[in-house]
């Protein structure tokens, strides 16, 4: 693929990918088109040399990894990266009907959004539903996505808050309810969300149980800047570190060297503690599955372990032209300056010296630059998945991301040269 060809499949990529569900099936269908084999986790595992195999959880992680001739001083070479992003989902019984029939849905905030950048956009629906089926412990899964927007969360106008330029405080569950409609009449708002549900998915809406039903905006990535410096979109944390790692795995090759692992989480904006999640022990479960059918001992396990390096992928702040005070007064990574490694001395990140070194030395194989981010000591910084797996796994890795602007908005900015340079790096990192 052509360098700039990357940008725009990561754009097609954002917009194919909504919601974490979508978003992994998105991984999913790009695997099983290069002939990546699925495993089933209730059925015994056969992995064989020069094979490239894939493993879903929960419909909302995926971890797919390929096999050369591979022994266990070889080690595993991970990238994780996670598929949730901050926004709204649909609570249960969610319609609330207002005055002139005009309905409201009734949502809860997932993760940490930037509030007030989602009113007034053009807003849809889509997740995951679950259907009646034979087996009562198995209901069927179905993916839903409506392409038009059906929703919106208007703004109160400045008349009825002449001071709302001077700060708005908003209630989650009073200022950040979408409007979805008008009904003709009272009690027709009922069922309003499953019956839509129902006609898309084209069943019955009794054998609707439950679902997991987000907010999208529906306008598009697109690139800006005079000469397409930037690329613009909802869901760039984590989505862009998503892409890079597969395309990376994708380019790779399988035929030597340590088993190659792309592990994409989810709930991460949420702390990662569910089983589908960095907290789980599911990673450490397919690596030892792997180790197993590959007829490696409980100590060529914890051999492959101790030889493995892993790169968690999770989006960096990047200095913002109009706050350049928020920043460290000696780390400023820029847009366009290169990766970014992620350092904070309460181990918020699992970055220490020997691993920031391992991936600048990756970096200068790769021929990019790279650069550092540290809190400014008055902040305080978030985690990622870094710190988390190693609760998991003993593993070396170095935390590191894009730099970004406005993370956690509705719509994130990122540099396009930047993440050229990150696939750049992470192929190399699959293939030294």
């Amino acid at each position: 693929m052509e360098q700039y060809d990357y940008i725009d499949d990561l754009c097609k990529f954002l917009d194919s990918s909504p919601v974490n569900f979508l978003a992994v099936d998105t991984v999913r269908r790009r695997l099983d088109a290069e002939e990546f084999e699925r495993l089933d986790p209730r059925e015994a595992w056969e992995i064989n040399r020069g094979g490239r195999y894939y493993v879903t959880k929960n419909d909302s992680a995926i971890f797919a990894f390929t096999v050369g001739d591979s022994d266990p001083e070889d080690g595993f070479r991970i990238i994780a990266a996670h598929s949730d992003s901050p926004g709204f989902r649909i609570k249960p019984n969610c319609e609330i009907l207002c005055d002139g029939n005009i309905v409201k849905l009734n949502t809860e905030v997932y993760g940490g959004p930037i509030l007030y950048t989602w009113f007034d956009r053009p807003l849809s629906i889509a997740g995951r539903v679950m259907l009646r089926g034979q087996d009562p412990l198995r209901p069927i899964s179905r993916l839903v996505r409506f392409d038009r927007p059906l929703l919106t969360i208007p703004h109160l106008a400045i008349h009825f808050n002449r001071s709302v330029n001077d700060g708005n405080p908003l209630s989650k569950q009073k200022d950040m309810l979408p409007v979805i409609g008008r009904v003709n009449a009272k009690g027709d708002e009922k069922g309003l969300v499953r019956r839509l549900v129902a006609e898309e998915l084209n069943v019955d809406p009794e054998i609707i149980i439950d679902y997991d039903l987000s907010l999208f905006d529906t306008t598009p990535a697109c690139i800006t800047g005079i000469n397409g410096e930037f690329v613009t979109s909802g869901r760039i944390d984590d989505l862009s570190m998503v892409h890079a790692a597969l395309t990376s795995l994708l380019e790779a090759g399988n035929d030597r060297g340590a088993i190659k692992v792309m592990a994409i989480f989810d709930n991460e904006e949420t702390g990662s503690g569910t089983k589908q999640g960095a907290a789980s022990p599911v990673l450490r479960n397919i690596l030892k599955r792997i180790c197993n059918s590959l007829g490696w001992t409980d100590e060529a396990f914890m051999i492959s372990i101790a030889s493995s390096f892993m790169i968690s992928a999770d989006n960096a702040h990047a200095v913002h032209p109009n706050y350049v005070e928020k920043q460290d007064p000696t780390n400023h990574p820029t847009l366009g300056g290169g990766p970014v490694i992620k350092i904070n001395a309460n181990c918020k990140y699992m970055t220490d010296a020997d691993s920031a070194a391992v991936f600048k030395n990756i970096c200068d194989i790769a021929g990019i630059p790279c650069q550092y981010f540290v809190n400014h000591s008055d902040v305080a910084g978030g985690s990622t998945l870094g710190n988390i797996l190693t609760a998991q796994l003993d593993l070396r890795g170095v935390d590191m991301g894009a730099g970004v602007w406005a993370m956690h908005s509705v719509r994130e900015t990122a540099s396009t040269a930047d993440h050229i340079s990150i696939i750049k790096a992470f192929c190399t990192f699959y293939e030294i």
